[in-house]
């Protein structure tokens, strides 16, 4: 595994660190008047979600890991584990459904997923970007309301809530940006 130097960190990168895999969510550069500069890392571990923030000068050596990446079918969920499959080897895989969080109602039977794997055990799941729901429920289009930032709220047939531009009915399909929770466009 490739070593980086403290200030080489970037958010997204997998670091070991302290006997366990974390996940560099944000990262901070500061210099100080006094002493030397430093960069301000917030981690969460990949395997128990515990949070951490550590301090990594420019000298100091940390192991970017590199995880493997498999895309792999969604095909159900059993007592809050989901279940993937590989499309080529046919092999099952549980994942806890905690890993998504908020983003899961967005997991659809038969998507195709990317699971990363650290050697042998998955450790998260990416969503594609862009998912494709219906508006469930919302307030009636009126007529002549073309203000650029007005959003109205809406429900769509996951349960989710997000707010949707003025000219969206109900019973519309829209795509959803996975990663903001937002409404991206029309389908």
């Amino acid at each position: 595994m490739p070593k980086i130097n403290g200030n080489e960190i970037k958010p997204g990168n997998i670091l070991e660190h302290d006997g366990g895999l974390w996940a560099a969510v944000k990262v901070g550069h500061v210099k100080p008047g006094k002493g030397g500069a430093f960069a301000q890392v917030e981690m969460k571990n990949l395997r128990d979600g515990r949070k951490l923030n550590e301090r990594f000068r420019s000298d100091d050596k940390v192991e970017k890991v590199r995880l493997e990446q498999k895309d792999q079918q969604f095909l159900y969920e059993d007592d809050g584990m989901l279940i993937f499959m590989d499309s080529e080897t046919f092999e099952q895989t549980q994942i806890d459904a905690e890993l998504l969080g908020e983003r899961r109602p967005f997991l659809q039977d038969g998507m195709i997923a990317t699971v990363e794997y650290y050697e042998e055990e998955a450790l998260n799941v990416s969503l594609p970007q862009k998912v494709t729901c219906t508006v469930e429920d919302t307030e009636p289009v009126v007529k002549g309301q073309t203000a650029a930032n007005s959003y109205k709220p809406a429900v769509l047939d996951n349960g989710v809530r997000i707010t949707v531009p003025p000219f969206i009915a109900t019973g519309e399909a829209i795509i959803v940006n996975t990663d903001t929770m937002t409404y991206s466009e029309r389908a």
